[in-house]
């Protein structure tokens, strides 16, 4: 494993849509992998290939609950419900963040290492994050859900959420 460089600001790869994983074998693997270890060492909860410059439909999300480390293939985001507003921040972001309006409760399929479809029912931090990731497969970023007076910069040195 090792760790990527995350691409960050107004890089292109970041508004790019991802195309999806045609096939699982192990350079998907060593992705999903080298994803977690630059994932945990940023430290973020959750991270999309393009965020590393690959282009393809991989999401890797930790929000350390009972599910650990999750890996999705080619994700697709089938029911939302509900509704939350909450603080996010973004590794390829540094120093922003602000409040989003998202479902409380999303449903995603996707494929595991395995090349085995699952379905994953998820509700509060682990859905914000299941869309967070998503859209930036879709090439979109959290600040796209805010007017500019909605974005908060950060101050070097202070805490980051």
């Amino acid at each position: 494993m090792s760790i990527r460089i995350i691409r960050t600001g107004n890089d292109p790869v970041l508004r790019q849509i991802a195309k999806p994983v045609a096939q699982v074998n192990r350079a998907i693997h060593k992705l999903l992998d080298d994803m977690a270890e630059t994932m945990y060492a940023a430290p973020g909860i959750g991270l999309a290939a393009n965020q590393i410059g690959v282009a393809k439909r991989l999401v890797v999300i930790d929000v350390e609950d009972e599910h650990g480390l999750l890996e999705f293939i080619n994700p697709e985001i089938l029911e939302k419900s509900g509704s939350q507003k909450d603080y996010e921040g973004c590794l390829s972001l540094p120093g922003i963040r602000g409040a989003v309006t998202r479902a409380e409760s999303v449903t995603v399929r996707a494929l595991n290492r395995n090349n085995e479809p699952f379905t994953l029912h998820a509700t509060g931090l682990l859905a914000r994050c299941i869309q967070h990731e998503v859209d930036h497969l879709d090439g979109i970023l959290f600040t796209d859900y805010l007017s500019p007076s909605e974005i908060i910069h950060e101050s070097e040195g202070s805490q980051k959420r």
